[in-house]
């Protein structure tokens, strides 16, 4: 299973190599590295996933690793990969086969080989094995280990549905699963079960309703709910012990929380069920992929999928661990997996982050043990009047101060102070404090990072302060490198093998930064 890998390129490959123009660079620098990345070492991780071949010998996993980056880097699937295996003599060159009429590898290889990356936990090996390249180099410095943390979006692959065709496709999805359980025909299934909305072209077209008439809408939606229950009915009546078996038990499951999520008890009584007004939270948008969520990266900017976590070797742009999210859970879920990975090359000693990672408990334990957090605060509103940075907040004594000199206690449950409608009723400040009805006083809400919101807010008045948060500016630049290979699109379903190709990605995008920082081509080891 070893993949030999010589140092020396061939006559062919030297002759080779000097008709390659800029767009071969990077062919050739994954030949001259070849060697390094995949040493004795690596390679024997690699075979570990494969445990004693059986059988047909397989291929090297140190091959397909390379084939991996090389689709990263390509934005091939796997069809296309075989393609370019055997048409493209720039694939060929890293691959060792150059000049070979047939790609050394097949189709469907690459697929099982994913799976066993995954399973073994081979693309943080991979991505672990070019950092390690980089420290090598000597020109990535390592005796201050600041990392920063971002994100990004990663839309889904899944097909988005609003309510009406996710619930016809939940029924469609178990019709087919019923049929093929039982060993009958589709249209017995609708036939039995007594559905008629899952024959025609589209469950919007069965319906033919006018979908501007609030009423015909309703009655639509309380037919189309019928089917789903008669449906259920006729699988707990006749498919028994089939119900149990894992791809019905799952078609049943998703169409019932599509049911759940998407639904909500009718307000005025009956027994009736309406469309829900707003999102459900965790909401699944998508049947292809089930992992998919709603997000926002901003206010104004939604998605449906992912977010892609990086943390990278602050002022480098070299990225030391990756994953993938779904778009719904906030960032800072992120930073103790992200910083677990980061710290194998040593303790963080600085951590540059966004807003949206300072709810992680890693952040009080970082500023336990004396490390440095740097952020930019969260911005203090009050719609032009004072806003929470103009109070004097004492957190030792768990008081506040206002402008005006008033002071009002912290409570200990809530972290809100309250200000008294009889302090705040007379003061000729209370204008430009607060636009409460009389009787009711300011309320001031205290972050449980307060402490350090207002270092970060001390920080930022100063110049050192905001030229050490401009050192954020090289990890949105990993980030967007990162979104250059691998593109705003997901290239699978799922929050395991999405992962996998953040870091593959994130692989091939330290290649480019070692290829960058050592030109002239790497030199042999000694």
């Amino acid at each position: 299973m070893r993949w030999d890998v010589p140092e020396e390129l061939t006559e062919a490959e030297q002759k080779f190599v000097l008709r390659l123009r800029r767009g071969g660079k990077f062919f050739i620098f994954l030949r001259e590295i070849r060697p390094r990345l995949f040493d004795e070492a690596f390679q024997a991780e690699l075979e570990k996933a494969y445990g004693k071949p059986r059988g047909t010998h397989p291929l090297p996993p140190a091959l397909l690793a390379m084939v991996t980056l090389l689709q990263a880097y390509q934005k091939t699937s796997d069809s296309e990969a075989v393609e370019q295996g055997t048409a493209d003599l720039r694939w060929q060159l890293p691959l060792g086969c150059l000049g070979a009429e047939k790609a050394p590898f097949s189709q469907g290889v690459l697929s099982q080989f994913r799976d066993r990356m995954a399973e073994h936990g081979l693309d943080k090996k991979l991505l672990e094995r070019t950092v390690q390249l980089a420290r090598e180099t000597g020109k990535f410095g390592w005796q201050t280990l600041k990392f920063a943390l971002d994100s990004s979006p990663l839309l889904g692959a899944g097909r988005v549905e609003d309510t009406w065709n996710l619930i016809g496709r939940a029924l469609s999805t178990v019709v087919d699963c019923a049929a093929k359980s039982l060993r009958v025909p589709r249209e017995q299934v609708l036939r039995e079960a007594r559905l008629t909305l899952l024959s025609g072209p589209s469950l919007k077209a069965a319906l033919d309703i006018d979908w501007d008439d609030d009423e015909e809408k309703a009655a639509a939606l309380q037919r189309l709910l019928g089917e789903a229950d008669a449906l259920q009915a006729w699988v707990q009546q006749h498919a028994g012990r089939e119900a149990e078996k894992p791809a019905l038990q799952q078609a049943l499951a998703a169409l019932r929380r599509v049911l759940e999520q998407d639904l909500e008890p009718d307000p005025n009584g009956g027994g009736g069920r309406l469309i829900r007004r707003g999102v459900a939270k965790d909401r699944m948008p998508s049947l292809g992929d089930k992992e998919m969520r709603h997000g926002r990266k901003s206010k104004s900017h939604l998605f449906n999928g992912y977010k892609r976590h990086i943390a990278t070797l602050a002022g480098k742009g070299l990225i030391v661990a990756a994953t993938a999210l779904p778009a719904n859970h906030p960032e800072y879920e992120a930073m103790a997996p992200l910083l677990d990975d980061a710290e194998k090359y040593g303790p963080t000693d600085v951590a540059l982050i966004d807003r949206g990672y300072l709810a992680s408990p890693r952040v009080e334990q970082l500023l336990k043990a004396g490390k440095d957090i740097q952020c930019k605060p969260w911005p203090s509103r009050n719609q032009g009047r004072f806003t929470k940075e103009e109070f004097a907040i004492d957190l030792q004594r768990g008081r506040l101060t206002c402008p005006a000199g008033a002071t009002a206690n912290i409570s200990a449950e809530s972290l809100i102070a309250h200000f008294a409608a009889r302090t705040c009723d007379p003061c000729r400040l209370r204008a430009n404090c607060t636009a409460a009805q009389r009787g009711r006083g300011r309320s001031v809400t205290i972050h449980p990072q307060e402490e350090l919101l207002i270092e970060l807010r001390r920080r930022r008045r100063t110049s050192e302060g905001r030229a050490a948060l401009r050192e954020r500016i090289r990890v949105e630049h990993a980030l967007a490198r990162l979104s250059a290979v691998q593109g705003p699109r997901a290239r699978y379903k799922g929050i395991r093998k999405n992962t996998l190709d953040v870091r593959r990605c994130a692989a091939v995008v330290n290649l480019q930064a070692i290829a960058r920082a050592t030109r002239p081509p790497l030199q042999r080891a000694a």
